[in-house]
């Protein structure tokens, strides 16, 4: 299985956002600052996260995005499929022409792999992340350690 950079930054942005929705818009300069993620490429993710209705964006001065829905409502692969990621664990991507153009021995065990592992991000949501107890030791780490910058140098978008 590979599940690409897009859909782990897609999923532990929309985790800050998640966690820290309860202070307003926030913007994707603070994402981009806690989670090292660059700005730009948070904005093509929150792009395709919007189209799918997983986020709001607020335009203007205290502008940002949030979300639409509870946390608990959003599960992983929302999120994931969102910014057009497939988790799918078969050489051939499910095409089964894994081996000289024919099935392989073994595709019917990657294929029925990819489903559980589809089947387990379904089931976890946004909250359930939250929930867990060493989440909030890392965002407050995440929170001393970033780089503060002043409120008039962010931009919405």
């Amino acid at each position: 299985m590979k599940l690409t950079t897009r859909g782990r930054y897609a999923v532990t942005a929309m985790l800050d956002l998640a966690i820290h929705q309860a202070e307003g818009p926030i913007t994707l300069a603070d994402i981009s600052r806690r989670q090292g993620i660059s700005l730009s490429y948070l904005e093509q993710l929150f792009a395709r996260l919007r189209k799918q209705s997983l986020v709001l964006s607020v335009r203007g001065p205290g502008g940002g995005y949030s979300l639409p829905h509870k946390a608990s409502d959003i599960s992983v692969s929302q999120v994931i499929s969102a910014v057009d990621e497939n988790v799918d664990t078969t050489k051939c991507g499910g095409a089964h022409n894994c081996q000289d153009n024919e099935q392989c021995l073994t595709h019917d065990l990657w294929h029925e792999l990819s489903n559980k592992i589809r089947e387990y991000l379904g089931q976890v949501s946004l909250q359930d992340l939250i929930d867990k107890r060493d989440l909030r030791r890392i965002t407050e780490h995440q929170e001393s350690r970033a780089p503060s910058v002043p409120a008039n140098s962010l931009s919405v978008h």
